[in-house]
């Protein structure tokens, strides 16, 4: 096995076949040899992700601006139950942590697009693995 000491986001740990034909996350091979799991301390790769994305509303809005240019207000309609005031914090926090861009056209009326970026496009396999666990158990 290639032995690498990086610890990885869980869409970037690479699965390997065993002669058991059961796949096995490397990240999980590392953590057994070290017979714990690592502290959740500051340098905790999974504190720092959930500071990003563990906003009520962060991971439905990148779910619904997903692969496409969406406008605010189809976002407005779309994330039903937020307020103007957490969905546009919300846009400025993701926007301010490179996970979405706006795009601000400078005409009447005034017209505003997002788009993910390529480090929100990396969030995407999250978000489908949670809409996917919701699919299957609690729909």
């Amino acid at each position: 096995m290639h032995k690498n000491n990086t610890i990885r986001t869980f869409a970037q740990v690479p699965t390997y076949q065993l002669d058991t034909h059961q796949k096995v996350r490397i990240i999980d091979y590392q953590w057994k040899k070290m017979k714990k799991n690592p502290a959740c301390d500051d340098r905790c790769p999974v504190r720092a992700s959930l500071s990003l994305l563990s906003g009520k509303w962060t991971l439905m809005i990148l779910f619904q601006i997903n692969e496409n240019v969406v406008r605010y207000g189809e976002l407005k309609r779309a994330v039903t139950g937020i307020s103007e005031k957490m969905l546009i914090q919300e846009l400025n926090m993701l926007i301010e942590h490179k996970l979405v861009s706006k795009k601000i056209y400078h005409e009447i009326p005034p017209k505003v697009e997002y788009r993910l970026t390529d480090l929100g496009l990396k969030t995407l396999p999250i978000v489908d693995k949670l809409a996917e666990f919701g699919l299957e158990n609690l729909v």
